[in-house]
């Protein structure tokens, strides 16, 4: 769940970051006035993605004019499939130095993970790629968290423009944020020193885990609208979490771990999952309608069925799919791989129905469903 810079950066001023005086603008004469008030200011656009600057949606402005201008142009404008509907007007900071900060999910060590570099400002994948030794990374133990030690441990060495002891505290200060608010990702870029030695967070990116929305409800009423593809749009209207992909085997499988591994399965054999779409709980009821959203995708050539039951019975759920492959009568070849309560039944019901046998194995059946979608299907 992302969320916009404006509802992102008053993260930073709780945990005590400090962050220019700004105000959120919908139209150039809201962003004139705000001008006037703020002085010499710096119109954002406000989407949820990456590289604003180089697609013209930041501008500075000296006067309210200038900044009425800007917000003309900006206001309406398209960045990378969002539209800008509104703008932050910030108050401009002299900048000394720009630094990269931010606390991630690392998949690799299961753990958060700090980052900092001298390289802020840029595209610090760019630079840590160029130089890897340019971005520093503090693992840190969710059980015990960052400490300043760690922090200060972390910029040993590094000629910056502002006290060291400064920047550890905000170093732990944002990795506090991140764990208050169940984030995936708590960044800042830049994180400015200016001429008068103050640090100031000049922007933020906040990712919220989506699996701890029940415990952050205020701030999901601020979360970014997702940016949905036509079918997802519609499976989200159904109640069924679909997510479009580029290949073409369709997956069908109960359980977002079992999809998610299912998928895997597929990359592994040489084919390409065209989606992401569990009917687990109460979803196998929707059937007919998650088989319609699937079959609309005119990249799918083959689709592989996934059931693995332990409280939920795998019989019923293939009743479910038989009886809405029945309905709509696709033409692509389907294959079925079923496991746990009720297998035996789930089988017999897609032999007699369907005409199909199932694969014991797993793999038998991505392998089957990677062939016939025109991939390799090899270990």
């Amino acid at each position: 769940m992302n969320f916009e810079e404006y509802a992102a950066k008053p993260l930073l001023a709780a945990a005590g970051i400090p962050v220019p005086p700004s105000r959120l603008a919908e139209t150039p004469a809201a962003v004139a006035a705000a001008a006037a008030d703020i002085g010499p200011c710096v119109v954002k656009a406000q989407v949820p993605t990456g590289k604003r600057g180089k697609a013209g949606g930041i501008k500075l402005a000296a006067t309210p004019e200038e900044a009425q201008t800007h917000a003309e142009a900006i206001i309406g404008m398209n960045i990378d499939g969002h539209r800008v509907a509104k703008v932050l007007v910030e108050a401009q900071v002299p900048i000394a130095a720009e630094y990269y900060a931010a606390v991630l999910n690392d998949p690799a060590s299961r753990a958060p993970v700090v980052l900092f570099s001298t390289m802020g400002g840029m595209d610090v994948e760019e630079a840590a790629e160029k130089d890897p030794s340019a971005m520093r990374r503090v693992p840190v133990s969710i059980n015990e968290g960052l400490s300043k030690d760690a922090a200060l441990a972390a910029l040993d060495g590094l000629a910056l423009a502002a006290s060291t002891d400064d920047i550890a505290d905000c170093l732990v200060k944002l990795y506090d944020a991140y764990r208050r608010h169940d984030a995936e990702l708590l960044e800042i870029n830049p994180l400015v020193v200016t001429q008068d030695q103050r640090i100031v967070a000049l922007d933020c990116k906040f990712t919220l885990d989506d699996g701890a929305a029940p415990r952050q409800p205020d701030l999901v009423a601020q979360a970014a609208p997702e940016k949905l593809t036509a079918l997802e749009a519609e499976a989200q209207a159904a109640g069924l979490k679909y997510i479009e992909l580029g290949g073409s085997v369709g997956v069908l499988a109960n359980g977002a771990g079992l999809t998610m591994t299912t998928m895997d399965a597929i990359t592994h054999f040489g084919g390409a999952p065209a989606n992401f779409l569990e009917i687990g709980g109460e979803a196998y009821t929707k059937s007919k309608v998650a088989l319609e959203i699937l079959l609309k995708n005119p990249n799918i050539r083959s689709l592989l069925v996934n059931f693995c039951g332990a409280f939920a019975r795998t019989d019923v759920m293939a009743e479910g799919v038989i009886k809405a492959w029945q309905a709509l009568q696709p033409d692509i070849p389907v294959f079925f791989t079923i496991h746990g309560t009720g297998e035996d039944e789930a089988v017999e019901l897609v032999k007699r129905e369907l005409g199909i046998e199932p694969y014991d194995l797993m793999d038998d059946a991505v392998q089957a469903a990677v062939r016939a979608a025109g991939g390799e299907a090899s270990a």
